[in-house]
This record gives structure tokens, C-alpha cells and sequence, in this order.
């Protein structure tokens, strides 16, 4: 699995990439991203594409760290939802 940054694509989007294609992350239909737990080992795919493959000007640790900040961003639920449910 290749990912490029593309110019107008941010760091961030970057990372939300590297998450949803390692299955850590999933998007709520109607709100946003959340961490999927489904799959135990997605998180460490999501870490190795990133030290693999960082983004142009990132060192592999720099790409890590990133990824597993955005990760730590994402709850494992939607919090809208959680919100209209409560």
C-alpha cells in the first residue's frame, strides 16, 4: 500500500488515510471519524505504513507519532451520536 501526500492534502489528511486504509479508523455516516475496534492489529499497521512510507519532509518517527495523534483524537465512538443518544 503506497499513499502520496498530494500538495493541497494536509499532514492530518495524511494520517486519516494511513487509518482508514489500516482499518483503525471509520467514518460515522453522518458525523465524522472514529476509531474502529473490530480489529486488533489495525493500530500497528496504521504505525508501520507510517514509519514505511512518511510523508515528504517527515522522518519515520515523526510520521509515527502523528499517526498515533490523530489516532488519540478519534474515540471509539462518534460523539454526535453520543450526544443524540444521551
Amino acid at each position: 500500500m503506497k499513499i502520496h501526500v498530494l500538495k493541497t492534502e494536509s499532514v492530518r489528511g495524511w494520517a486519516v488515510s494511513v487509518l482508514r486504509e489500516a482499518g483503525a479508523i471509520r467514518e460515522c455516516e453522518e458525523h465524522g471519524w472514529m476509531q474502529d475496534l473490530g480489529d486488533p492489529h489495525a493500530r500497528e499497521r496504521a504505525l508501520d505504513t507510517a514509519r514505511r512510507e512518511p510523508p515528504v519532509g517527515f522522518s519515520d518517527s515523526a510520521a509515527v507519532a502523528l499517526v498515533g495523534e490523530v489516532l488519540e483524537d478519534f474515540g471509539d465512538r462518534c460523539p454526535e451520536c453520543s450526544r443524540a443518544s444521551g
